[in-house]
C-alpha cells in the first residue's frame, strides 16, 4: 500500500460515534501507524507494531478497542463485562492513554465505560470502579495483578489485551507480573504490543503474549524528517551552560514551550534555583515526586499554564548510583516513571538537553517530545568536551536512518564575550545554588505536594477550579533572591540584539492581550490556538545575532 493512496478514517468502517469523536479532535487523516494498523487490528489480527514516538500509536490500538466493544453492545446490550485490558509501565502512561480513550469515546460514553486504576491508593477506594465491569480497564502490570488476585475484576469475556510502551514493561521489572497476569486471561483473545523499538525484551514478550502476530515495521526514521526537527549543538562547559540558558530565555533567544533535560534529580534543582534567582519560573519533573503530582504538573504544562519543565532522565540516574556506590541508595525512585519515554508532553517548541543522554535511545526519546504528529520542533544540545563521542555515535545513528550525508547537528553560534554582563551574574547565581540549597528544595517540594496531596486531595475533587492554583513552578526560595536580579538592564543588552528585544516585549504585549480575549470568547480549542502561534525562534546566529 503506498502512502499516497491513503486510506482515510471513513474509510475503515469505524463507528459514527468514533468518527465524530475524530473530527472532534481535529484529526483530518490518519498517520501511518493508524492508516496500516486500524484496519488489521478490525480484522481480528494480533499485532506488534513499532513505530517511532510521536506517531500516533495510541490511537492505532485504541480506535479498535472501541469500535469492537461497540459491536458487542449493539447485540448484547445488559451484558457487563471487561473486554478491553490495556496495561502500561508507567502511572503517567496509563493517564494519558485513559484520556485518550474518554476524548475518543465522548461521542459514545454512555455506552463504553473505561476505569484507570494504576493510581497506588487503597484497592478497597479502587474496588467501586470495578463493581459494575468496566469495558475497558487501564492499568500497570503489578496494579492489575493485585486487582485479579483480589478478585475485583474478571477478565472471563476479554476480546483485546493491550501491552503499551511494550520495552519498558520488562526494564521496569514487571516480567513476572505479566506472566501472572496471563494466567486470568481467556484461551482466546486478541492481543497487541506497541513500542518504539524492537528490542530482545519486546521479542520475549512477544512469544508470551502472541499468536502469528503481524509485525508492523513501519518504514520510518526514528525521529521527524530534518524539515520538521531541527538539531542544534553548542559546545559548553557547565557553567558556561548555565549562563547560555539564562541568556537563551532571559533574552527570547527560544520562544514556545521547552523541556530541559539533564542527568540527576540534583541537577533539575540546581537549575531551578539558578533560574528562579532571574525570575524564570519552571517546574522540576522527576521519580522522586509523588505520581499525582507528577500527572499534574504535566497537565498544567499541556494546558499552558507554565512553559518550561526541567525534566531528569531516571534511567541513568539508577545507573550512576550503581557505578559510585556500593551502598544502596537512600533515595525512593518510583520504577513506573521515565520521562523521555512515552509521555505525551503537547505542542513542545523545543528541547533542550543541557546535560548529553547517555546513549543513542535516550537522545531520540528525549527529542521525541518535540515535532509531535506534523508541528515543527527544534532540539539544542550543549555539549562539555566528555559529551562530544556520544554526539558523534548520535548523529552517525540517525544518518543511517534517513540516509543523510551532510551533518545532522548545525551551530548554534554564541559568542559569549558579548554577554559578559550576563555571564557574572549567572557565574556568582550558579555558585550560590549550594548542595546544602538543592537539598532543602527536594525536601520543600516534595513536603509540599505530599501534603497537598493528603489534606486537599477531597477539597480538590470538590473544587477542580482552585486546582489550577496548585502552581508547580513556584520559586523554592533555599536560595537568597535579590529583586535586581530579575531586571534586565539596557546596557547589559548586546547592541545587535536590542531592537529585537523591543519588538519581542511588544509582540509579548499584543499576544497575551489578544489570549485573554480569545479565551474569554472560546474556551474550547484554546490548545489549537496556542499551537498555531507557538513560532520557536532558536538558532539565532551570535556573530552580531542575526537571525539565521
Amino acid at each position: 500500500m503506498s502512502h499516497t493512496s491513503q486510506i482515510n478514517f471513513h474509510q475503515m468502517s469505524i463507528d459514527d460515534r468514533i468518527l465524530k469523536a475524530i473530527a472532534n479532535q481535529g484529526w483530518t487523516e490518519p498517520t501511518l501507524v493508524q492508516e496500516r494498523g486500524i484496519p488489521l487490528l478490525l480484522d481480528g489480527k494480533d499485532m506488534l507494531v513499532r513505530a517511532r514516538t510521536g506517531s500516533g500509536k495510541t490511537a492505532a490500538f485504541v480506535i479498535p478497542v472501541i469500535q469492537k466493544i461497540l459491536e458487542f453492545k449493539d447485540i448484547n446490550p445488559d451484558d457487563f463485562c471487561t473486554q478491553a485490558l490495556i496495561l502500561a509501565p508507567s502511572k503517567e502512561l496509563c493517564n494519558q492513554i485513559f484520556k485518550n480513550i474518554l476524548q475518543l469515546t465522548i461521542k459514545c460514553s454512555r455506552v463504553v465505560k473505561c476505569v484507570d486504576i494504576s493510581d497506588q491508593i487503597d484497592m478497597k477506594e479502587q474496588k467501586p470502579l470495578l463493581n459494575i465491569p468496566p469495558d475497558v480497564i487501564v492499568a500497570t502490570p503489578a496494579r492489575a495483578l493485585l486487582h485479579l488476585q483480589a478478585k475485583n475484576f474478571t477478565l472471563k469475556k476479554l476480546q483485546t489485551l493491550v501491552v503499551d510502551e511494550a520495552d519498558l514493561v520488562f526494564s521496569f521489572g514487571f516480567e513476572e507480573e505479566i506472566k501472572e497476569v496471563i494466567k486470568f486471561l481467556p484461551k482466546t483473545y486478541q492481543a497487541v504490543l506497541a513500542s518504539a523499538t524492537l528490542s530482545e525484551d519486546v521479542l520475549k514478550l512477544k512469544k508470551l503474549v502472541l499468536r502469528n502476530a503481524v509485525i508492523l515495521k513501519l518504514q520510518e526514521p526514528d525521529l521527524a524528517p530534518l524539515s520538521q526537527l531541527t538539531h542544534y549543538k553548542l559546545n559548553a562547559e557547565e557553567e558556561d551552560k548555565a549562563v547560555i540558558l539564562y541568556c537563551c530565555f532571559k533574552l527570547k533567544l527560544v520562544k514556545g514551550k521547552t523541556i530541559v533535560f539533564v542527568n540527576s534529580v540534583d541537577k533539575c534543582y540546581k537549575l531551578k534555583l539558578f533560574l528562579e534567582q532571574f525570575g524564570i519560573h519552571t517546574c522540576v519533573l522527576n521519580s522522586e515526586l509523588p505520581a499525582s503530582c507528577r500527572c499534574h504538573t504535566i497537565n498544567q504544562f499541556n494546558e499552558n499554564i507554565y512553559d518550561i519543565i526541567i525534566a531528569s532522565d531516571e534511567k541513568f540516574l539508577d545507573e550512576e548510583h550503581e557505578i559510585t556506590s556500593t551502598k544502596p541508595s537512600k533515595r525512593k525512585h518510583d520504577k513506573e516513571f521515565s520521562i523521555a519515554r512515552g509521555i505525551d508532553f503537547q505542542f513542545v517548541s523545543i528541547v533542550i538537553n543541557f546535560d548529553f543522554p547517555l546513549d543513542i535511545y535516550s537522545y531520540i526519546h528525549r527529542v521525541g517530545r518535540t515535532a509531535r504528529g506534523k508541528n515543527k520542533g527544534t532540539a539544542i544540545s550543549f555539549l562539555n568536551i566528555r559529551e562530544q563521542n556520544l554526539l558523534k555515535d548520535v548523529e552517525d545513528y540517525i544518518k543511517q536512518g534517513i540516509s543523510e550525508e551532510n551533518d545532522i547537528f548545525q551551530e548554534f553560534n554564541f559568542k559569549l564575550e558579548e554577554v559578559e554582563g550576563f555571564r557574572y551574574r549567572a557565574k556568582d547565581a550558579w555558585r550560590a545554588v549550594t548542595k546544602i540549597a538543592v537539598r532543602e528544595a527536594r525536601l520543600k517540594e516534595i513536603k509540599f505536594e505530599m501534603l497537598n496531596s493528603k489534606k486537599l486531595k477531597r477539597y480538590f475533587q470538590e473544587n477542580p477550579r482552585d486546582l489550577l492554583s496548585l502552581r508547580h513552578d513556584k520559586a523554592l526560595h533555599t536560595v537568597k533572591l535579590q529583586d535586581h536580579m530579575a531586571d534586565v538592564p539596557d546596557y547589559m543588552v548586546p547592541t545587535s540584539l536590542k531592537e529585537y528585544i523591543k519588538d519581542q516585549e511588544e509582540e509579548d504585549k499584543g499576544t497575551k492581550k489578544k489570549d485573554k480575549e480569545y479565551y474569554k470568547k472560546k474556551q474550547v480549542g484554546y490548545k489549537k490556538y496556542h499551537a498555531k502561534k507557538a513560532n520557536p525562534l532558536v538558532g539565532m546566529e551570535y556573530t552580531g545575532l542575526k537571525k539565521t
